[in-house]
């Protein structure tokens, strides 16, 4: 199971809204076939690996990290028959696919068949592996990691709007990797107008080519036709994100381009972000990496919607009560009332530091 694990997460960023998944035949104590699947239409692990075990795997054990399908996909077949037909004696299963259209009806089936099924080997481990497409698929909206560079005092801009660079390159290309693994990246109209990203994964040696979709909360829709974010949309597309308030010629010449608009309802003024992580779970979206400055982090906060924390940490001081925090908005009366964190992790990222932690769901 170990050896599945590390072959399902070869699909890290590829196989979205699917699960990473891995499989490995073993008869009598030999393996005789693996697989992984790889990316969205492709083969899945356990067709892989049977069809290289061939007749190998009579009498044999499947080991896979999730629930094998036993529903018709758009793209691909059941997984269920196909093990029943390769002879295998025994499935061993990470974890039972929370998909309803799934769910422990391939388990099911399995032992209606005769063949002995084992739930839970390295459950935790399974579970961790495939956390974005687990919560997107219990809630709908997609898993959220809001990711911010701050200096040790907790400032992650000057008081007028300076960022590039608190971090060193370690930790940016840390980010650029964080990218390429996620199906969107999100930032709101500040950071464009203020910094004019390109929300692109930087090409690396050990990064992915795949480029995240780039969404935009622009509830105005100020965004410049020269903007960065709205090159190449052939390699990495934009989504724009507005209200009612933007101008309709600007919406039609946005598209024109070949640039998504979606339209939402308000909330206090603004992009009613309930409404949109909501509208980017239906479209298959399950991650999301929000790189926003502090107002945009504290809505994303206050509203819920993020699961993960990550801060990478550099070892400066800005000081000054006119710098720019990680969240916006009013500090609260009491502390009783402050954002709970859990499972904190700190790992050193060469001159910085990355914090991750869980956002409490108490």
């Amino acid at each position: 199971m170990a050896l599945a694990l590390r072959l399902a997460a070869k699909g890290r960023g590829h196989t979205s809204p699917n699960p990473m998944v891995g499989a490995v035949v073993v008869n009598r104590g030999t393996i005789v076939g693996q697989g992984s699947h790889r990316k969205v239409g492709g083969p899945h692990a356990e067709v892989i690996a049977l069809s290289q075990a061939g007749s190998r795997a009579k009498g044999g054990t499947l080991y896979v990290t999730l629930e094998p399908c036993s529903h018709l996909k758009k793209r691909t077949p059941p997984c269920v028959p196909l093990v029943i037909a390769s002879g295998v004696r025994r499935v061993v299963v990470g974890m039972v696919d929370p998909n309803p259209q799934v769910q422990g009806r391939s388990v099911a089936q399995l032992k209606r068949a005769g063949i002995a099924v084992d739930l839970g080997c390295r459950e935790r481990e399974a579970r961790q592996l495939n956390e974005a497409y687990i919560h997107w698929v219990q809630t709908g909206r997609p898993f959220t990691i809001l990711k911010a560079g701050m200096t040790l005092d907790g400032q992650i801009a000057t008081a007028r709007g300076e960022s590039q660079w608190i971090t060193d390159e370690a930790a940016r290309m840390r980010a650029h990797r964080l990218r390429a693994d996620v199906d969107a990246v999100l930032v709101g109209i500040g950071t464009v107008l203020r910094d004019n990203p390109r929300l692109t994964a930087r090409p690396g040696s050990d990064l992915s080519p795949r480029q995240p979709l780039r969404i935009v909360v622009d509830s105005r829709l100020r965004i410049p036709f020269k903007a960065a974010v709205l090159e190449a949309q052939q390699d990495a597309h934009t989504l724009l994100v507005t209200t009612s308030a933007a101008q309709p010629r600007k919406i039609a010449t946005l598209k024109g381009r070949g640039v998504d608009v979606l339209v939402l309802p308000k909330a206090r003024g603004h992009v009613d972000l309930r409404s949109l992580w909501g509208r980017l779970g239906q479209l298959g979206i399950t991650s999301l990496l929000v790189e926003g400055g502090s107002e945009l982090n504290a809505a994303v906060v206050r509203a819920g919607l993020a699961q993960r924390l990550m801060c990478f940490v550099a070892p400066l001081l800005l000081g000054g009560q006119d710098a720019k925090g990680l969240l916006g908005g009013l500090s609260p009366r009491r502390l009783r009332e402050a954002v709970l964190l859990k499972n904190v992790r700190i790992e050193p990222v060469e001159r910085d530091m990355l914090i991750e932690a869980d956002f409490s769901t108490d």
